[in-house]
């Protein structure tokens, strides 16, 4: 544990201040509050796979050092040109070096998993997130103005502005843009992973189905924060009631996931590996 010191100091050190902007930051909105659990949850992760790394193993020092060059590299200019994907993303890199350097290529492939999976926490270029959100709020706005039509509710659509009796409301990019499909996303992984499919068929058919499940989800969160303002008031709806539609995104997705999981594994044959 004592050569370790060095190590986890010096880590500390260059993270805790992107941390601390992180928190402050993105990860305080509602579109990026998945990062601190992402974090966590790899933390946990790789705690969890520790054991199994086992003793030091054959070292690749070539490849640690340009892992770790390349890592810093990343976090100097990130950090210096507030380009938040370089200097989150640097830590990928960096942890990588330091496992090559000191128990080598076998422990990597230990801990392929919850590396895998930090890479979810790391903010989504701005670009890309407008270029899929706009189509993606427009498309759930349409589904849930024609669902609740259907039913006689009093409900019309402008883009993505809904009128629901004398209410009004805005469907945001935390109710249905790219930051909860790559959530979801992450959730159908972490579940996947902790079932210990060996089966690739079944893993990419899952995890391709998460897409569909996202949307699905979306829908029917924003049709709760309808519901809610319709019958209980836009005070109720933007209020304490719009955390319990979050909630409901994720419990509706984790189910749709595991009935979808069920259905699978009715139709793809799968072994269960003993180490997930």
């Amino acid at each position: 544990m004592v050569p370790w010191i060095p190590i986890i100091l010096g880590f500390l050190a260059l993270y805790i201040p992107s941390l601390y902007d992180l928190f402050t930051g993105i990860w305080s909105s509602d579109e990026q509050m998945h990062g601190p659990v992402i974090l966590s949850i790899s933390c946990w992760l790789l705690y969890r796979k520790w054991p199994e790394v086992g003793k030091i193993g054959a070292r690749s020092q070539v490849a640690s050092w340009v892992f770790f060059v390349f890592g810093l590299l990343s976090y100097a200019l990130g950090r210096s040109q507030a380009i938040l994907q370089l200097e989150i993303g640097s830590v990928l890199p960096v942890i990588i070096g330091l496992i090559l350097s000191t128990h080598g290529p076998a422990a990597l492939r230990k801990l392929w998993f919850p590396l895998f999976f930090m890479m979810f926490m790391i903010p989504l270029p701005g670009i890309l997130v407008q270029a899929v959100t706009i189509p993606l709020k427009t498309a759930v706005s349409i589904v849930a103005a024609e669902t609740l039509y259907v039913f006689d509710y009093p409900i019309s659509r402008t883009g993505v502005i809904l009128q629901v009796g004398q209410y009004q409301l805005l469907v945001a990019d935390a109710c249905a843009g790219l930051h909860t499909l790559f959530s979801l996303e992450a959730l159908g992984l972490l579940y996947m992973n902790l079932k210990g499919y060996v089966s690739f068929r079944r893993n990419i058919a899952l995890a391709t189905l998460i897409v569909p499940i996202s949307f699905v989800s979306n829908v029917i969160r924003v049709l709760v924060l309808i519901l809610v303002t319709y019958y209980m008031g836009d005070a109720a709806g933007q209020g304490y009631l719009h955390g319990f539609a979050g909630m409901t995104l994720f419990i509706t997705s984790l189910l749709l996931i595991i009935s979808l999981d069920t259905l699978l594994g009715r139709l793809i044959k799968d072994k269960v590996s003993n180490v997930a």
